[in-house]
């Protein structure tokens, strides 16, 4: 369509000599011409009124992006022809190619600078002398290819003024001189975009993140890594096309969860959990079924109260022997959801018991053990009385309660009872140690995790998706044990790696505790294919430790690097070395090392089968009408502690 002419000037002030009555007709038609074009959607500019007069009829490039209330016309030749959204419905829009990615970045980042900035600018980093003195240098679009242990971040996305991988790799950014002094008060400038986002705690042998730099510098990796920690690693930088964004190019990611072998047991007898497992299946005439599924650990407690617990109790007198049987269990007698811990349970060492939720509407979804700051049980324990803050989270509120804590440690010497269950809890971690995995259990995991395997609907292994999301569907490509368990400090672990295209926000978390209860429960795998379907499940997501994105893939994008943009391809293999080192030395043993001092997984399991719930109840014999199911709406606010941003990925 041809541009129309400019609307017609005013008369000046040479024409002087006409008269009012032509002044005032001229006039008339002046602004009887704006007012057509601008309904008509076909001016150049956006008319008089706002966008367009009624409506946005001023329109750009004379397509013009609306027809006023009058008319309207969205066909792509007629009025509205550039409203992008207009030419297509709702939910073609919302599923379109579009960068979701960075408009919520980009919201996300306007949040926090005014929460944490009070609405007002913040300082720059340099004097406008420094910024003057560096000069100006060319910025090159690239992909950063990184490697990162997340033990004591706040995740990998830079969210304020917490401690972030991104954070830290955009200071030595500017600290190498890879980002000027000019922008570096600011990653929007650079317009960085990273490939996965990973939780607080969550580890990445490799991982990508895009932006402008200015590479010149021919020892840039170096220098870069001069100013990061050792347990974050640049591995390589590679030039790409001008519209690069590692997020909307990447074709699918790896990683790899580590979990202790110990995980997949059954839940002690004498648990809330445990009974319940036993009163179902007996209920629904499946005891037997249900005991096959068991076959290859039905000894285990019965021997570990043998082996371990027994040898305690003989060495005591019979009246201190009937008061520690008696309160070793009590907590399993008791209500714990009624109740905060007491001062001297925790100086037991026994793991902190749940607060009431007392009616909070809390979607039970993404109730969760944390995974930093559990208890260790262990001997010395009672000599250091660490305690740490213990709770579950939930999706309705921001956590339940913290247990009550004593104002400064206990120095008092332990009651010849409480010594005792402290040693009995220490016992059970040993035993549970001690377990090896059976080839009939290890089979019985792959045969779970084969379930996930193509297109599925996850509405229930992430937060606020709703059924009818086409979100949630996300397609799992693979999904394997590692052949062979290896041995860490006496504990036995397994290797589960998956592929898949996206991953949404605590999703494999979610798949692990979820395979790892039915296991352990002995539950029917058809319970999998329930969880895809329309109703609620609360699924607790297992601990981040273990997480680990292993790499990014970009096969589409290598493709076309190689034949049209004639630059390099983005893959690891070139760093396979260094990233092996750096994954056994910052990242497995980081693993093993914290899980030996704090116990997480020994502590996320133990509350689980202690959380006196309906919530979690989907895993025996009755199914999904045993479980209570949350009906509160999804919160619109951001709660959670590991993620800036709820549409964030998994890892």
């Amino acid at each position: 369509m041809a541009d129309n002419p400019p609307a017609a000037a005013p008369t000046s002030q040479t024409n002087g000599s006409a008269s009012n009555g032509v002044k005032d007709t001229n006039s008339q038609q002046a602004k009887s011409g704006d007012r057509d074009r601008n309904q008509r959607g076909r001016g150049r500019g956006r008319g008089s009124q706002g966008r367009g007069g009624k409506g946005r009829g001023g329109g750009r490039g004379g397509g013009g992006r609306g027809g006023g209330r009058e008319k309207r016309d969205f066909s792509s030749k007629g009025q509205g022809g550039g409203n992008k959204r207009g030419e297509m419905g709702r939910g073609d829009w919302n599923r379109g190619n579009l960068d979701k990615r960075k408009r919520n970045d980009e919201e996300q980042a306007v949040k926090r600078r005014k929460a944490n900035d009070g609405d007002e600018a913040a300082e720059p980093l340099f004097s406008k002398e420094e910024i003057d003195a560096e000069g100006r240098k060319p910025k090159r679009k690239v992909a950063v290819m990184i490697g990162y242990a997340g033990s004591g971040y706040k995740g990998m996305q830079i969210n304020g003024a917490e401690k972030t991988i991104e954070g830290d790799i955009f200071k030595a950014f500017v600290a190498a001189g890879a980002i000027s002094k000019a922008n570096a008060d600011d990653p929007k400038k650079s317009s960085l975009v990273r490939c996965a986002r990973t939780d607080k705690g969550v580890h990445a042998a490799g991982n990508v993140i895009s932006l402008k730099l200015i590479v010149e510098e021919p020892n840039i990796i170096e220098l870069i890594n001069e100013n990061l920690p050792p347990q974050i690693r640049v591995w390589g930088i590679e030039r790409t096309n001008g519209s690069f964004s590692c997020y909307q190019t990447c074709d699918s990611r790896w990683y790899e969860y580590l979990i202790p072998t110990y995980s997949f047991l059954p839940p002690h007898p004498q648990s809330f959990l445990g009974k319940k497992l036993v009163e179902s299946a007996e209920k629904e005439g499946v005891f037997k079924t249900y005991q096959s599924r068991q076959e290859d650990v039905a000894e285990f407690w019965t021997s570990t109260e043998e082996k371990y617990v027994k040898p305690i109790l003989d060495r005591i007198n019979p009246e201190l022997r009937q008061a520690v049987i008696a309160a070793l269990h009590s907590s399993e007698e008791e209500d714990p959801t009624g109740k905060k811990v007491s001062k001297k349970s925790v100086h037991e060492g026994a793991e902190p018991k749940i607060e009431k939720e007392a009616e909070r509407n809390a979607n039970p979804a993404d109730i969760e053990v944390r995974e930093v700051d559990t208890v260790p049980i262990e001997e010395e324990a009672s000599q250091k009385e660490a305690i740490h803050n213990q709770e579950f989270e939930g999706e309705g509120e921001a956590s339940i309660q913290d247990v009550e804590m004593p104002d400064e440690p206990s120095k008092s010497v332990l009651s010849p009872v409480e010594a005792t269950i402290k040693e009995i809890k220490a016992a059970y971690i040993t035993a549970k140690k001690a377990y090896r995995i059976s080839a009939t259990r290890r089979d019985r995991v792959q045969e779970a995790l084969n379930s996930y395997i193509g297109t599925r609907n996850f509405h229930n292994y992430t937060i606020q998706k709703s059924f009818s999301d086409p979100s949630a569907k996300r397609v799992i490509r693979s999904f394997k044990v590692g052949p062979d368990p290896i041995i860490i400090n006496d504990t036995e672990w397994l290797s589960l790696k998956v592929h898949g295209q996206s991953f949404m926000m605590h999703q494999i978390r979610k798949m692990v505790a979820m395979v790892a209860l039915l296991v352990r429960c002995g539950t029917s795998l058809s319970i999998m294919n329930d969880s895809y379907g329309a109703a609620s499940i609360s699924i607790p997501k297992a601990p981040g430790l273990g997480l680990l994105l292993e790499r990014p893939v970009f096969d589409s994008y290598n493709q076309k690097a190689i034949n049209e943009f004639k630059r390099e391809k983005i893959n690891f293999d070139k760093y396979q070395k260094e990233m092996d080192e750096f994954k056994q030395r910052e990242i497995y043993d980081r693993i093993f090392r914290e899980e030996e001092r704090d116990h997480q997984f020994h502590a996320f399991f133990h509350h689980v089968d202690h959380f006196r719930t309906d919530y979690f109840l989907w895993v025996t014999a009755s199914g999904l009408s045993a479980a209570k199911q949350s009906k509160a709406p999804a919160r619109t606010d951001n709660y959670s502690d590991d993620e800036a941003d709820v549409n964030g990925e998994e890892g």
